[in-house]
């Protein structure tokens, strides 16, 4: 199988691995890119997992890689979930049948550029877990149904200590513990820094305590730690973590606040509820969390999807997502946090 990027893409196709393995028997040597090979760690499915790096993924070195792989893999049949003209390259040299998934790009170029009005009812018949499994339609004709396809990511007994060490200055004396996640890979879908450090004043107000978790400029949310009456309220994990202790820091939340992200997804792959903020990207792109406890804020407005990937918003001043306030996350976010004891997070999935 291969998914080279991005992060909540990669993150997609576990669930889908864990579905085919159930379904189907089959087990799987994943390709991605070498930053993303973490996801995969003591995964059911995952007898291996081919790092790719950056710098062979270009001109005459992803050339020679490619013929090497097609080499090694002589025979077995290629998964690609990705659909881009990279992997399509990779297919011409495979030796063996290529499995491809219904990746709406038609459809879903269709139904932005007419304001919604044509297209929606294909986008909405299958999330995007649901199009990757249909890769696979071939060797299931009744297919792979939609439960059972949640992100599945496995969390060792060393993440898990020190994660509890880590959060241990908070969850001594506070819960529930919300992490936070306010970096964006496209401004359009970033949410307003005044917003996100409001949000935390109003958790600390309320006696929960958080953290911030994710890559980018930590200064614009979480200056100075947020105390209570009971003492330290917030910890700063930004530009701070791997892959894998991120992971297992979502592991250990009660809820995580997000916008349209790669860790919403690593959410769901450890049973910890989100409360997910859209603004330009919309239902229709197959990427909405679909966990029970799971909460999606979304503004009606009219110029919503403005772009397959949040890449614009500009037109509009960005009032998809200045729109979702502070007050409104907080209800959605008591809301997400009663919920009975057996959904309760940090479950250990030692695999």
């Amino acid at each position: 199988m291969i998914r080279l990027s991005a992060l909540g893409d990669v993150a997609l196709t576990t669930g889908v691995l864990m579905r085919w393995r159930e379904t189907l028997g089959l087990t799987f040597t994943v390709l991605t890119r070498e930053s993303f090979a973490p996801l995969f760690f003591r995964h059911p499915a995952v007898r291996e997992v081919v790092g790719l790096k950056t710098d062979d993924l270009r001109g005459e070195r992803q050339r020679r890689l490619f013929r090497a792989l097609a080499a090694r893999f002589r025979g077995v049949p290629l998964v690609d979930l990705h659909g881009t003209l990279r992997t399509r390259l990779l297919s011409l040299f495979w030796k063996g049948t290529v499995y491809r998934y219904p990746k709406y790009a038609l459809t879903r170029r269709l139904f932005l550029l007419s304001g919604g009005r044509f297209g929606r009812a294909p986008l909405l018949a299958r999330n995007v877990p649901e199009r990757y499994a249909a890769a696979l339609a071939p060797l299931r004709p009744q297919g792979f149904g939609r439960d059972g396809l949640s992100p599945f990511l496995a969390v060792n007994e060393d993440d898990d200590d020190w994660s509890l060490d880590a959060l241990a200055p908070l969850v001594r004396h506070a819960r529930p513990v919300v992490a936070l996640h306010p970096f964006a890979t496209h401004p359009a879908k970033a949410w307003p820094a005044a917003h996100w450090r409001e949000l935390a004043r109003l958790l600390a107000d309320q006696g929960m305590a958080h953290f911030w978790i994710g890559r980018g400029d930590a200064s614009l949310f979480a200056s100075a730690p947020l105390t209570g009456p009971r003492g330290l309220m917030s910890l700063d994990f930004t530009n701070r973590t791997d892959l894998r202790q991120l992971i297992a820091l979502l592991a250990q939340a009660d809820a995580l606040v997000t916008g349209d992200s790669g860790p919403m997804h690593l959410a769901s792959g450890v049973s910890t509820p989100v409360v997910a903020l859209f603004g330009p990207t919309c239902r229709e792109w197959g990427f909405f969390p679909t966990g029970e406890n799971d909460r999606v804020l979304q503004a009606p407005l009219a110029c919503r999807p403005c772009s397959l990937h949040g890449k614009t918003g500009a037109a509009c001043g960005h009032a998809c997502m200045r729109s979702l306030t502070p007050d409104m996350v907080m209800e959605k976010l008591r809301r997400v946090l009663i919920r009975p004891p057996s959904a309760a997070p940090g479950t250990r999935a030692d695999g």
